[in-house]
């Protein structure tokens, strides 16, 4: 059975490699995005890694081979994306000039090979549903906490894409005066920590937040906190619309498990009536930098049939 190629756009970074047939990752490659110069470096830049990948495999057009190496090509991206025609139909402030920017035809056009694209926090929750922490769960809300915070939805294994795919676009979700993604995110811990501290924000990331938590630091322990309790109150209103059998968190910061757990449950529990919260299953990811490719992988797959 032939391989497939998997691109993850983020960012900062775009993660690539090869999965098996069988779903295992053969290979993890990663290049800065360079998401400041728009949508066609972007783009670009993911077609120079398709195009090399063929050529390592001895499939220019003028090699004469008619039969592509490779199954398909699966990506990953930041942004909505319309997964029917393959594009970027809008992006945030974060990757300029992104918004509109088309990959399926041209991918397929360019290289003969079936190409499919999903949504970069879809793509993660896909993976934790098929084979990670939500494996055997009928319904699942997974969210991603970084910079920002990316929701999925997967009902009865289909991700729930609403009307225009942009469902469980959380991160927006109003709260008070902000929104969701500022207050509860990695990145808004880390400034308020620099303000409360009269820093530069340069000098804080999660890494160094709980370092000096662990070492007694009063200021990064009360962000952390202050953080959980926004989590627990936006997770708490998703589920009362979504009622998912399973909640899964991930993002860098969860792989502190153990510090963020209890107080990340006892913000739900604290928000959530009882009858449901009892219901409602708590877990960390399993799949870290891996995850978009193996999302995107799954999301071929659940396309294109088990003939590929």
């Amino acid at each position: 059975m032939k391989n497939y190629i998997a691109i993850d756009i983020g960012g900062t970074a775009i993660k690539y490699g090869l999965i098996s047939s069988d779903g295992k990752v053969l290979e993890r490659k990663s290049t800065p995005t360079g998401a400041e110069l728009g949508g066609e470096h972007i783009r670009g830049k993911a077609m120079e890694i398709v195009a090399n990948y063929l050529a390592d495999a001895g499939y220019p057009p003028s090699s004469g081979k008619t039969d592509p190496p490779f199954a398909g090509i699966c990506v990953s991206s930041t942004g909505m994306v319309d997964v029917r025609k393959g594009e970027i139909f809008y992006s945030g402030e974060t990757v300029p000039d992104y918004t509109g920017t088309k990959f399926k035809p041209v991918f397929e056009n360019a290289f003969g090979i079936p190409f499919e694209m999903e949504n970069d926090v879809n793509c993660a929750g896909l993976a934790e549903y098929t084979s990670g922490a939500g494996q055997g769960s009928s319904s699942m809300l997974c969210l991603t906490v970084g910079t920002g915070i990316g929701g999925c939805a997967i009902i009865d294994g289909k991700v729930l894409h609403g009307a225009t795919g942009s469902a469980c676009e959380v991160g927006y979700m109003h709260m008070g005066d902000s929104d969701f993604q500022m207050l509860g995110s990695t990145g808004y811990m880390c400034q308020k920590v620099a303000r409360r501290k009269g820093s530069a924000q340069e000098h804080w990331d999660g890494i160094r937040v709980f370092r000096e938590a662990d070492a007694g630091d009063e200021i990064c322990r009360e962000a952390i906190d202050e953080m959980c309790s926004v989590l627990g109150l936006g997770i708490a209103n998703i589920c009362y619309v979504l009622n998912p059998e399973l909640v899964v968190l991930g993002g860098g910061i969860m792989a502190r498990e153990a510090y963020l757990y209890p107080r990340i449950r006892a913000a739900i529990d604290r928000n959530l009536k009882p009858v449901i919260a009892r219901h409602t299953v708590l877990k960390m990811a399993k799949y870290g930098n891996e995850a978009g490719m193996l999302g995107a992988y799954y999301h071929f797959r659940q396309i294109h049939g088990e003939l590929y």
